[in-house]
């Protein structure tokens, strides 16, 4: 019977060509299977993308040890829950498994995060993906947590409905010139008719795009949490299951909730300030409007010392 032969292995024996530490080495684009733990005993199956880095501290040292990192992860998704604290643990195991090269390990996963949403007014309901990010870093000793999460909605240009309505204005006296007086009924009439709407403002479907930093300890993830803040200081998220008073009161909420993309912006860093669970956060705010073949874009960061920079993208 042959023995079996030991394989070489060049990343440990090898000598790096130059003696240079290196920020981060790692995988990208791993697919698995993860609960993401939302409520003591309440779980959401997703599939998720993951990125895992580690650094390169010991210049001595050609390269890590991927499949080492890539093992830990299957037992990962094996085994735990998705928490702040399995997250951390994560973390910790990935720097013991390369004690000696590495002293700061990430990792990130994105995946879209299910919600079933009731309709407005009907009673149907229907699932809507929200994007999602985690992200978790151990800087040498210093962790950090974070989420992000994308949130469409609607937006109506309050530019486009003065200059609306002007027009709406001029229509009705146009047609109503030749009458000294006129009843109530004949005005509901043209309001109802196609005269009623001779211009309408322009609408879009818009993203809030936003980032928070979690106090490390945090164990449940606030995604939905998150998610809903957004929507309810929006008031125009965009509908799944929809009948006809559903889009009705989707067109009131429009009205009632005219906004350019800095007044969403603020509408969010509004709400965002007055919640203590963000330690810090970054929105990024983008109307693709109908208009322009352009977007407009807002960005705003709680500004804090040390925090996140008010960057154009994240």
């Amino acid at each position: 019977m042959n023995a079996k032969l030991e394989m070489p292995d060049i990343a440990a024996t090898a000598r790096p060509i130059t003696r240079e530490t290196l920020d981060w080495v790692g995988m990208s684009q791993i697919s698995l299977p993860l609960r993401v733990q939302q409520a003591p005993g309440q779980t959401q199956a997703v599939v998720a993308h993951l990125d895992i880095h580690v650094d390169v501290a010991n210049p001595e040292v050609k390269g890590i040890h991927m499949s080492r990192l890539y093992l830990l992860l299957n037992r990962f998704a094996e085994e735990e829950t998705l928490t702040g604290h399995s997250l951390n643990a994560l973390l910790d195991a990935i720097c013991a498994s390369h004690e000696g090269i590495s002293e700061s390990a990430i990792v990130q996963l994105r995946f879209d995060y299910p919600l079933n949403r009731p309709a407005l007014k009907s009673e149907f309901s229907g699932w809507k993906p929200y994007p999602t990010i985690i992200q978790a870093s151990r800087l040498q000793q210093d962790k950090c947590l974070e989420i992000s999460v994308t949130v469409p909605y609607s937006s109506t240009c309050p530019c486009s409905a003065a200059l609306s309505r002007q027009l709406l204005q001029q229509a009705f006296r146009d047609d109503f010139a030749s009458s000294d007086q006129i009843s109530r009924e004949q005005v509901e009439a043209w309001l109802r008719s196609e005269r009623g709407s001779v211009a309408t403002p322009h609408s879009q479907r818009s993203y809030a795009r936003t980032w928070v930093k979690l106090d490390v300890q945090t164990s449940l993830l606030p995604i939905v949490g998150l998610i809903d803040a957004i929507e309810a200081a929006l008031k125009t998220p965009v509908q799944t299951a929809v009948k006809r008073e559903d889009e009705q009161e989707f067109a009131r909420l429009n009205g009632e909730n005219m906004m350019f993309c800095e007044d969403a912006a603020r509408r969010l860093k509004s709400a965002l300030n007055q919640d203590s669970t963000y330690q810090d956060f970054w929105v990024r705010v983008e109307h693709h409007e109908s208009l322009h073949d352009h977007d407009a874009v807002a960005v705003v960061s709680k500004g804090i010392a040390g925090g996140y920079t008010p960057l154009l993208q994240r």
